[in-house]
């Protein structure tokens, strides 16, 4: 088992590492150094790159399941797939995707590591596939060592503007952590402030996004990554761009005031199988609010039909931003900031924003392990 004197860097491997929002966070504690991540989707693995890793020696771009050369590390962090858990997804019990977190833990094994952190939906607290994580760290399991505690955190209580909730699990051998102590609530109290809402995310933040942009493609750039070209790397305002919106669609977006979706249109604008559907995701078409956090980003928030991704702004001044948020903005909510680079297609971005765990929350975590990993 690796342990580290309290002037030593940490040591991270990411697995399942998407864009980087946990090695991130970890890096920004201040503790840690990472050593390598996994990823199996190639433009998230060459963001990953671009970012903390410039020469790609230490990303892997490829199956968990062929990955061997797992180094000795201090914690391994990552957040398997979440499709097959998730409430939006089929949840079936079969989906492939369900059984990634065995490779977790064989690489946690593998690694020698002293602690692991476990991210995931809200509900995968509620699995099977948890029930038998927990038993892999229980007496005879394959990590009869660790001891696993279980954190609920939303990412709104840590900064950031976006009501995110997710599982939380640390394994460790070497004692238990602190509970991440937020820094932000939704009233103040015991000197934490209120949380961060989007108009202070996107007018009074380090990064100042203005509603009005252009109907634009992503700038002409590319990189060669693992002997692939990959659009990118482009910068957080190259991302701060809106598609086309028919007329139909901006007098949709304009009938809604925000906190409202698609219930609130006219008759004669909804869509046809919406006048047969009178239940259902009233998020659909929704607008989001200005002086609260978003609701959780998913990896479509530029299609407004798909949920509440409508920009906030609403008749400020006489005039309303009739268009979903940018992949700027997106990135914003989930707390990335002009350092984060971005590779890959608009599609495949939106991606990469949607799975991404904010670098914020991943701090918090960061620092509770790191109290732990540095005492012993």
């Amino acid at each position: 088992m690796r342990t580290s004197a309290p002037t030593a860097r940490l040591t991270t491997l990411d697995l399942f590492a998407g864009c980087g929002g946990l090695t991130r966070g970890f890096l920004d504690e201040g503790s840690f150094s990472t050593v390598g991540a996994v990823e199996v989707d190639t433009a998230a693995a060459a963001t990953f790159a671009a970012n903390f890793d410039p020469r790609g020696e230490h990303t892997f771009a490829g199956d968990i399941a062929d990955f061997r050369s797992v180094p000795d590390v201090d914690v391994v962090i990552g957040g398997p797939p979440c499709q097959g858990f998730s409430a939006l997804g089929k949840r079936d019990p079969a989906d492939a995707r369900n059984q990634l977190w065995r490779h977790f833990v064989r690489v946690v094994r593998e690694s020698d590591a002293a602690m692991f952190v476990f991210e995931n939906v809200d509900r995968f607290a509620k699995t099977p596939e948890f029930e038998l994580l927990r038993r892999a760290a229980s007496e005879d399991g394959e990590l009869a060592d660790f001891r696993t505690q279980v954190f609920r955190l939303n990412a709104a209580d840590f900064g950031v503007p976006q009501k995110r909730v997710r599982t939380i699990i640390v394994g460790s051998r070497i004692g238990p952590v602190a509970q991440p102590a937020p820094t932000h609530g939704k009233a103040p109290a015991d000197g934490r402030g209120t949380w961060t809402s989007l108009r202070q995310a996107f007018m009074q933040g380090p990064v100042v996004l203005e509603p009005d942009v252009r109907e634009e493609w992503l700038p002409e750039s590319s990189i060669v990554f693992g002997g692939q070209e990959v659009p990118g790397a482009f910068k957080l305002r190259d991302l701060h761009i809106t598609r086309h919106y028919d007329l139909t669609s901006q007098i949709r977006y304009a009938h809604i005031a925000p906190g409202q979706g698609r219930f609130n249109l006219p008759e004669e604008l909804q869509y046809p199988c919406w006048r047969r559907h009178t239940k259902g995701a009233g998020d659909v078409l929704g607008r989001l609010r200005w002086d609260e956090p978003a609701v959780t980003i998913r990896t479509e928030f530029f299609r407004p039909e798909k949920g509440r991704f409508l920009h906030p702004q609403w008749q400020n001044g006489g005039v309303q931003v009739n268009r979903a948020l940018t992949h700027a903005e997106a990135a914003v909510v989930q707390g990335f900031d002009e350092r984060h680079v971005w590779c890959g297609s608009k599609a495949e971005i939106a991606r990469q924003i949607g799975n991404a765990v904010p670098p914020s929350l991943a701090r918090a975590v960061a620092q509770v392990v790191a109290q732990r990993l540095l005492v012993v």
